[in-house]
């Protein structure tokens, strides 16, 4: 296949082969990435669909991601942002919970008595300093207890932990128990914090596409199966070999377990998105809607927020559950944005669905923030399950398989 054969085979155009690629590159190595599929981006993926853009699955970008922010431009990406801060579907109504350091005028959503009393605030106020000011090289060696010990100890009320934090950070951690390490929920709510959520105007596949561009012309190869490894390489699905120095496998958990045997790999997170087009849209805002009875796990106007997410005249709705689609839950989805939105569904219809069997890693304590790469000599791996279910953690968890790679050949 390869008359010059490349110093190292990156096998996965997602993000974070795109980034360990790029930095091999640009550490004057000759890289190689070979693609299953028709386009980079892995999981972040974004589809047109009968004019609509449809993202794989309900993705969001925060601009805090130093990784991020590192490597691409962000305004070329041309990204429009949420509004900052939830909306929560309670038995009282809609209840705000918005950023007042943002949107001053939204502080008398946070009066006590409404979505919080004065001991919730006063222990919001507390974490939220101390999350955004701590350095985070102390942030990452704070226990890894789970997220509710955590919220416990900083002293919220189960009114407040089961009205606000256990829906909203559900859609986050993909997971109903707040069992996800403390140390991580330390990390995401200091970038929340710190950044803005935020979606590209072309989708979230603007991301990857962007990272791809920045590569020299043919490293990355599409619709370049790999069937399995050998000791000098690799063999693609039509039975070519690839010979290679290093072979870093940048997939997802499942495939490279596949071609690493025996590969420790987290349990995943199933999650799936179901779009729905409306004639008008429920709520006319850029908002995240949770519910506090966790019949969905978040839901959004997406045209309010891109409104190049939908042609004109209409306005696209994208709702995220835990695990699979099956029999009735899309009906179960329906009945309940109805309520959520207090808007009558009957006239909306369904675009598509969308399921990610491995959305996101199991980071439940102890979780380590960053895993080493190395697996077998001039075998490594890399992706968001070797570091924190993010596109931070992914970009890192590249850009570390990258280090390694080159600390190797110059060993």
């Amino acid at each position: 296949m390869d008359s010059d054969p490349p110093d190292v085979l990156v096998i996965g155009a997602g993000v974070a082969g795109l980034a360990c690629a790029r930095d091999l590159l640009a550490a004057g190595l000759d890289v190689r990435v070979l693609e299953a599929s028709d386009g980079v981006g892995g999981r972040m993926r974004s589809d047109r669909v009968d004019g609509f853009v449809v993202d794989r699955g309900f993705q969001v970008l925060n601009t805090s991601y130093p990784q991020l922010r590192r490597r691409l431009t962000l305004r070329e990406l041309r990204l429009r942002p949420f509004t900052p801060g939830v909306a929560v579907r309670t038995d009282r109504g809609m209840l705000r919970f918005t950023d007042p350091t943002r949107r001053p005028r939204a502080l008398p959503d946070l009066l006590p008595g409404r979505l919080a009393g004065p001991r919730d605030l006063l222990a919001l106020g507390v974490l939220s300093a101390g999350d955004m000011l701590t350095p985070v090289r102390l942030l990452k060696r704070r226990e890894a207890g789970s997220t509710r010990s955590v919220l416990a100890a900083a002293g919220f009320s189960d009114a407040f932990v089961e009205t606000f934090f256990r829906p909203f950070l559900s859609g986050v951690f993909l997971e109903d128990r707040l069992e996800t390490s403390g140390r991580v929920f330390h990390l995401v709510w200091r970038s929340m914090l710190r950044g803005t959520l935020c979606l590209p105007s072309d989708g979230i596949g603007a991301v990857p596409r962007a990272l791809a561009a920045a590569l020299p012309q043919g490293t990355v190869r599409l619709g370049t199966a790999v069937r399995h490894l050998t000791a000098t390489g690799a063999v693609t699905a039509d039975g070519a070999e690839v010979t290679a120095r290093r072979v870093v496998v940048a997939t997802g958990p499942g495939p490279a377990a596949a071609l690493l045997p025996g590969l420790d790999v987290p349990a995943c997170r199933t999650v799936t998105t179901y779009y729905h087009v409306a004639p008008r849209p429920p709520l006319r805002e850029p908002t995240l809607v949770v519910d506090d009875r966790r019949r969905f796990l978040n839901t959004c106007v997406l045209s309010e927020v891109v409104p190049g997410y939908a042609p004109a005249g209409h306005a696209l709705i994208a709702t995220s559950v835990l695990g699979r689609d099956g029999t009735g839950r899309e009906s179960a989805v329906r009945e309940a944005l109805g309520d959520a939105y207090g808007a009558d569904p009957a006239g909306w219809d369904l675009l598509t669905v969308r399921t990610v069997p491995d959305a996101l890693p199991a980071m439940t304590p102890p979780q380590p923030l960053s895993r080493t790469t190395r697996v077998a000599p001039g075998r490594y791996v890399c992706g968001d399950h070797r570091a924190t279910g993010s596109v931070q953690g992914a970009l890192a968890s590249g850009a570390r398989a990258a280090r390694e790679v080159l600390q190797d050949l110059r060993a």
